[in-house]
């Protein structure tokens, strides 16, 4: 790995451990976590690594091979507020933890992604690769829950990025050739294994060759939409509503959004059309995968990534063209935008037997239309991983 070759030149000595998070892949729930909604998701077999070594003086130490500058910070005296830099997430994330349990040790790191950044919850893989290693180095153990909750609480409070559970959820309770299907109103969730009358499927990752920010990114507006919409939709129907911070979609019966969509904004519904839309599309996917149907399941995600388009209105002009592509090659199951859709990439659910053909037809399609990509788009063909909370220490 690249993360010790630099953390032995930065510190002409080996790192004690390496901490490993693998990024993850949503083909159906997307855009609804937020609003207390259902999804599925896999974890994958690329991620981040962090080599690192104790420091006895509570200095947290961290470099990161895609970014220039180092960060430091000690871990008893955190920054209270983000320096908008990419070590936010990791500032964040020892203020989450120095909450509930005190901080001695702090931490030389060299921080290593496999796939380029955009898509695929590295942030969250980030936090969660780096709450391991300074768990470990101060001798704690989280439980899944703590884990998924502080990960989460470092963005939201700290980065500004209102997401929800579903990145930190795949990335920690996911297991290899299982669907997590989680329901974030309740964190309940179930580990559904691949069916022995599926056919195989490998996972294929488009990089548009664009990166992106979800604090920079309108991402945060389309949240506000979905909760203004279940406000107002519970405010017309005459039911109980409290704080506009704890409204959302989820408490709104689908009833009363098709009585009431008429009166909303035409964003608001649109919004609030795909949020309804892939609930019910997740609750059908998983159908199909009990099934062992992966062409239903490969439908319905396809709709999915319809709906981002359509109705979710998110997807840069390269986003939109690979989906359009990943529709018409043969032996893509089906596949969306990964992540939020603003920038980034694609997923798909492929036949393993085709991955060769459906890499070459992409990528020259892709290619065709956006020549000034080249040599920044990438495919990645990933298969489904344990998360860090299945992982054998």
């Amino acid at each position: 790995m690249n993360c010790l070759e630099k953390f032995f030149e930065i510190y002409h000595s080996e790192a004690s451990d390496v901490s490993f998070c693998p990024y993850r892949v949503c083909p159906l729930g997307a855009h609804s976590d937020h609003n207390l909604g259902k999804v599925t998701g896999f974890a994958i077999d690329k991620g981040i690594h962090i080599a690192y070594r104790a420091k006895q003086n509570g200095v947290i130490e961290l470099a990161s091979l895609n970014f220039e500058k180092r960060a430091q910070f000690h871990v008893s005296s955190t920054p209270e507020a983000s320096q908008g830099d990419w070590a936010d997430y990791l500032r964040g994330a020892t203020l989450a933890l120095n909450e509930k349990y005190a901080l001695r040790i702090g931490m030389a790191g060299v921080i290593e992604g496999s796939l380029p950044i955009g898509g695929l919850s590295s942030s969250a893989a980030v936090i969660i690769a780096f709450l391991n290693a300074l768990c470990k180095l101060n001798g704690l153990k989280l439980s899944a829950h703590e884990m998924i909750q502080m990960a989460q609480e470092a963005e939201r409070k700290y980065v500004g990025v209102s997401c929800g559970k579903l990145d930190q959820s795949c990335e920690v309770l996911a297991s290899r050739n299982h669907l997590l299907y989680l329901d974030t109103l309740d964190d309940s969730y179930e580990l559904i294994p691949v069916n022995p009358a599926m056919k195989p499927f490998r996972i294929a990752v488009f990089f548009s060759g664009v990166e992106r920010s979800l604090a920079g990114s309108k991402y945060n507006m389309r949240v506000d939409e979905c909760q203004s919409a279940a406000y107002a939709l519970l405010a017309f129907a005459g039911k109980d509503y409290g704080k506009f911070s704890e409204t959302f979609l989820r408490q709104v019966p689908r009833e009363v959004f098709e009585q009431y969509k008429g009166r909303l904004p035409e964003p608001w519904r649109k919004r609030a059309e795909h949020w309804f839309g892939e609930y019910e599309r997740v609750e059908q996917g998983v159908k199909a995968w009990r099934d062992g149907n992966l062409e239903e399941y490969g439908r319905l995600v396809f709709a999915s990534g319809r709906s981002s388009i359509e109705l979710w209105e998110t997807g840069s002009p390269e986003l939109k063209r690979l989906y359009e592509i990943m529709t018409e090659t043969n032996g893509i199951y089906g596949g969306r935008f990964s992540g939020a859709g603003f920038k980034g990439c694609c997923m798909a659910l492929i036949n393993p037997d085709l991955a060769d053909s459906i890499a070459a037809k992409v990528t020259d399609d892709y290619l065709k239309s956006f020549p000034q990509l080249a040599g920044k788009f990438s495919v990645h063909i990933c298969d489904t991983d344990n998360g860090v909370g299945n992982c054998k220490a």
